[in-house]
C-alpha cells in the first residue's frame, strides 16, 4: 500500500510517502517540506499567532493535496513540540480539520519517544540488545530505553534545539557567558532526566534527528550521498572538537557547510550542547546514528495495526 505521514515539527511541515506492507522496508515515493518555524510564531501568552495558524493550515493542506496526487492510500498526521505547547491548540486543531481536511494528532513527548524507539528497534533488529535512543528535536529531547520493540522507559525533556536557542542565545554567534549559562541548564535538567533513568548500561546506544545527523556529518561521518546503508557514528570525542569550531562560525557560515540545514542551522550550536551534555550525562563515549526516527515509527506502527499485529 502507499502510505502518507504528515509530520508538524518545530520547524518544518514534512510530508513522507512511502510504499510498504507489513514485514517490508518502507521505500520513500516522495518527501515534501515546508519551512515554517511554527515555535518562532508562538507569542508570550503560549499562542500560536494567527500568521502561524495560517501557514500551518495551507502547509496541511498542501500536503494534503500532494498525498492525494501521488495516490496514497492512507494518511497520517501528528503534530509534536510547536502545537503542542500552544495555548489554543484545541482551536489550531479545529482549524487544520474545517479548512485542510486533516486530522491531525498531537503526539506527547512520551509517545514521540516510543515510537522513534520502535523504530529504532525495527531498524537494528534484535541483535542490538537493549538500546538506549536519543533523539534532539526543535522543542524537546526525548529518551527511550528498552529491550524489546516498545521501551522500558520513555522521557522527554525541554531540552529542543530551537527552543534553547530563542530562550538563551541572543547573538550570532552568541558570546562565551550565554553558551555558559546555556551549558549549565541543560546540565541541571539532564540531572533529573539522568535520574528517572537509573543506572541504565545499554548494548547499543542510537541517535536520530537532524541535529545528531549534521553533528556526525561535521565530525566525519559519510555524507547522505553513500547512502541510508551506510553506518554512521559520532563520539563523544568527536563532537566536542565540532563544537570548538561551531561556537565561533555564525548561523549563514554554518549553512555553508555540508549536511547542515539551512533552515536549522540557526539552532545547530545549542542542539550541539544538548548531544553533548547528554553523552557525558549518560556515560555514553559514542552513539550510532539511525536514519529511521519518529516518522518511521508512525509508518511501521500504522502498518502493524491495519494487519492486526
Amino acid at each position: 500500500m502507499r502510505l502518507g505521514v504528515i509530520d508538524v515539527g518545530s520547524n518544518t511541515v514534512h510530508l513522507l510517502v512511502v510504499d510498504a506492507h507489513q514485514g517490508a522496508h518502507p521505500w520513500p515515493v516522495s518527501s515534501v517540506k515546508s519551512t515554517l518555524r511554527l515555535a518562532e510564531r508562538i507569542g508570550p501568552d503560549g499562542r500560536l499567532d494567527d500568521v502561524g495558524a495560517d501557514n500551518l493550515v495551507a502547509a496541511v493542506r498542501d500536503a494534503r493535496v500532494e498525498a492525494e496526487r501521488i495516490g496514497a492510500d492512507d494518511l497520517l498526521a501528528f503534530a509534536t513540540s510547536a502545537v503542542r505547547d500552544a495555548t489554543n491548540v484545541a482551536a489550531v486543531l479545529d482549524r487544520v480539520h474545517t479548512e485542510a481536511g486533516v486530522d491531525l494528532q498531537v503526539l506527547s513527548g512520551a509517545d514521540e519517544a516510543r515510537l522513534t524507539f520502535f523504530a529504532v528497534r525495527r531498524w537494528f533488529g534484535w541483535s542490538a540488545g537493549r538500546l538506549l535512543v536519543l533523539d534532539i528535536g526543535g522543542g524537546s529531547l526525548e529518551v527511550a530505553h528498552g529491550i524489546d520493540e516498545s521501551p522500558d522507559l520513555a522521557l522527554s525533556v525541554p531540552l529542543g534545539a530551537g527552543r534553547l536557542t530563542r530562550e538563551w542565545l541572543s547573538a550570532d554567534p552568541p558570546p562565551a557567558e550565554e553558551l555558559t549559562a546555556l551549558t549549565e541548564y541543560v546540565r541541571k535538567t539532564l540531572d533529573g532526566l539522568a535520574e528517572q533513568l537509573g543506572d541504565v548500561r545499554p548494548d547499543r546506544a542510537v541517535a536520530t534527528s537532524k541535529t545528531f545527523r549534521s553533528l556526525a556529518r561535521l565530525a566525519g561521518a559519510a555524507p547522505s550521498g553513500a547512502g541510508v546503508w551506510t553506518p554512521r557514528t559520532l563520539t563523544r570525542t568527536g563532537l566536542h572538537q565540532v563544537l570548538g569550531f561551531v561556537r565561533r562560525i555564525p548561523a549563514a557560515g554554518l549553512a555553508e557547510l555540508d549536511g547542515v540545514s539551512p533552515a536549522r542551522a540557526h539552532q545547530l550550536l545549542a542542539g550541539g550542547v544538548v548531544a553533548e551534555q547528554t553523552l557525558r550525562r549518560l556515560e555514553l563515549s559514542r552513539v550510532d546514528i539511525c536514519p529511521w526516527a519518529l516518522r518511521e515509527g508512525v509508518i511501521l506502527r500504522r502498518l502493524d495495526w491495519l494487519h492486526g499485529a
